[in-house]
């Protein structure tokens, strides 16, 4: 088949033939379609749009790409499950989600991504851990989940190249935006990691990719339908990123709240309850609870019993961290020379932040990318982050900044100012989780 004819009848609002996808993938895969025919079908494809028989088609074609994950050799007495965040600010509910549901019964061999733009990314969390390997071999990848019930990683060369180029295609061309070529790209991977059961956490506010309820809901229903029509077993929450998620962001900080959060040490409310919401479904996804009180209690006992914990003081020592991180994180974990109080100027209520922009400013201490090829800072980012509807007096600690000198958390308190809002009443409370898709 002609590129130039696929894309031809693409671009006048044909449906695709599942022979036509499959060309096309080829095509990105082997490299006889050219980078300007390859952009040209991605724009074609945002354009006019995709139904969901060929966004199916799309999905399961990208998946073949590369290797299927297929885990019977492994042995492992339970379902092979994983969860998916469409990102957000303060989003490390992964790395507390991948061990609770490992202390349950399940299996967790989590493809993560790297942050690039204002959302934080859960491989490049990880890697502030020393020796922490984010992409094994499939040996070690193995063995890891027979000890610790959970690896969360990133995508092997292996695992849906297909995607790989296509998305860095579309992040050049302004066709990242498609719901179809989202959906796609997301269940690709998922799909070729071998999973029996998935959920989806949309994030829908003015911290999310999803700015408004109805792309949300747009995106989680073919994330849904297509999963489902790949065979893949698959729930949609949509969850609330209107302000920060949990008390911090930026790498390291995140890191270490996450395993006080794991030993009980420090659970934030809305962290907490969205946690125990995710795992909790997704152990029904799994079969591994047969009602939402069971599930709840399930999660609530691995998280008491410090078998959560456990689960990911085996993950990271598996991985090559070390044996004794989570016991000696705070010196384990780069830390920040610059620590500064960023102080309320008034008395009132937290009534609502600016959340991408906070997640920009992460960036601009260096603790994102403004380009894939930027290194990152793993130290920088806020600490002890006010939450909305908490009550501040004058003199309050709003957040504390963590910096790489003191010119730079100077410039960032400064601008953090601008970006909470202090009312004079309590703000309506919103709930984390909105809605839920199956």
């Amino acid at each position: 088949m002609l590129a130039q004819e696929i894309i031809r009848r693409k671009r006048d609002g044909h449906t695709l033939s599942r022979a036509e996808i499959d060309a096309f993938v080829r095509g990105l895969q082997d490299g006889s379609w050219s980078e300007g025919q390859s952009a040209a079908m991605a724009m074609a494809m945002l354009l006019k749009g995709m139904n969901s028989g060929e966004t199916v088609g799309l999905t399961q074609a990208m998946t073949q790409s590369g290797q299927v994950m297929d885990w019977r050799s492994a042995n492992l007495k339970g379902p092979i499950l994983d969860k998916h965040s469409t990102g957000g600010v303060g989003d490390k509910v992964s790395l507390m989600l991948a061990p609770i549901v490992a202390a349950c019964g399940g299996f967790v061999p989590m493809i993560s991504g790297r942050g690039l733009g204002h959302t934080g990314g859960t491989l490049d969390k990880l890697d502030s851990i020393p020796g922490y390997i984010s992409t094994p071999d499939p040996d070690r990848l193995r063995r890891t989940l027979q000890t610790a019930g959970c690896a969360i990683i990133g995508q092997t060369a292996e695992l849906a190249p297909a995607d790989r180029r296509l998305y860095a295609i579309r992040d050049v061309t302004a066709t990242v935006e498609s719901v179809s070529l989202i959906t796609a790209s997301i269940l690709s991977k998922k799909l070729a990691a071998g999973l029996q059961g998935l959920l989806m956490d949309v994030k829908v506010g003015n911290g999310a990719f999803a700015a408004t309820p109805e792309f949300a809901q747009e995106l989680a229903q073919s994330l849904v339908t297509v999963a489902q029509g790949a065979n893949l077993p698959t729930r949609a929450l949509i969850t609330d990123m209107n302000q920060m998620l949990g008390d911090s962001c930026g790498n390291a900080l995140e890191v270490q709240e996450a395993v006080d959060f794991l030993s009980g040490k420090r659970q934030e409310p809305r962290l907490l309850a969205l946690t125990q919401a995710l795992c909790a479904e997704l152990l029904l996804i799994g079969q591994l609870a047969t009602s939402a009180g069971q599930a709840l209690a399930m999660v609530n006992t691995a998280l008491d019993s410090g078998a959560a914990l456990t689960q990911f003081a085996r993950m990271v020592s598996a991985l090559g961290g070390p044996v004794d991180f989570v016991e000696k994180s705070r010196d384990s974990l780069p830390k920040a020379p610059v620590q500064q109080a960023i102080l309320a100027p008034c008395a009132g209520w937290i009534s609502g932040m600016r959340t991408r922009d906070i997640g920009l400013l992460v960036v601009d201490l260096g603790g994102g990318r403004h380009k894939a090829s930027d290194s990152i800072d793993a130290r920088v980012g806020f600490s002890e982050f006010a939450q909305v509807g908490q009550a501040v007096r004058q003199g309050d600690v709003l957040a504390m900044v963590h910096a790489a000198d003191a010119a730079t958390a100077d410039q960032a308190q400064q601008t953090l100012m601008t970006l909470i809002e202090i009312g004079e009443a309590p703000p309506t409370d919103l709930p984390p989780l909105i809605t839920r898709l199956s």
